[in-house]
């Protein structure tokens, strides 16, 4: 990659991880409703699924090409009916008080909600088809920027982990509202996902 695109890729990676998406909606929900330590057990799913796809699109990028595009329809559909089941879920439970439910997000949690994460699937696979093949096809470049990818989102979900912990005294007596409302959100990157 040559050194005059660098800026560009890192103004992309940055972009892309900090806004809105299943990962960083689900770290801000979790926050909010569970407190940092049950969102970090959540963070550690949410970035070992983001390394396994990062290397799965550097292998897909190094071997399959430009029949990749097929493929990642299908894993769209997958990503946003996973999508839709967690705002249906988000809405079943909104206003719940979490000290009474069974279940709090984990490391499963996280690990799901990024394995079927169209926007990071995406992302892997545009950022390393646009800023690192075009210029080289090194397995070392590849995994390589595939591994810094892997920094990217995590690292932007800490960002929305803290961010809800701040809110949630501020949303405490607008906890339906909110988790209403982050619901929705959830449902729209689904359908941002297949459209």
């Amino acid at each position: 990659m040559p050194v005059s695109v660098i800026p560009a890729f890192l103004l992309y990676c940055y972009i892309t991880a900090i806004t809105p998406g299943p990962a960083n909606l689900c770290s801000l929900s979790t926050s909010m409703h569970y407190g940092t330590a049950v969102a970090l057990r959540q963070w550690r799913g949410l970035i070992t699924g983001f390394f396994i796809d990062s290397m799965a699109a550097v292998l897909l990028n190094r071997l399959l090409g430009s029949v990749l595009g097929d493929y990642v329809r299908y894993l769209s559909w997958v990503g946003a009916a996973y999508i839709l089941w967690m705002a249906w879920h988000m809405l079943r439970a909104a206003g719940a008080d979490p000290e009474q439910e069974e279940r709090r997000p984990g490391f499963r949690t996280g690990l799901l909600v990024n394995l079927t994460n169209g926007k990071v699937i995406l992302f892997c696979i545009t950022t390393l088809s646009t800023f690192v093949l075009p210029y080289t096809d090194s397995w070392a470049w590849l995994i390589g920027v595939g591994i810094f990818l892997v920094f990217t989102g995590p690292m932007c979900n800490l960002i929305w982990i803290f961010a809800g912990a701040r809110l949630k005294a501020l949303f405490s007596h607008r906890q339906k509202t909110a988790d209403i409302v982050m619901a929705i959100a959830l449902a729209l990157c689904a359908v941002n996902l297949i459209l």
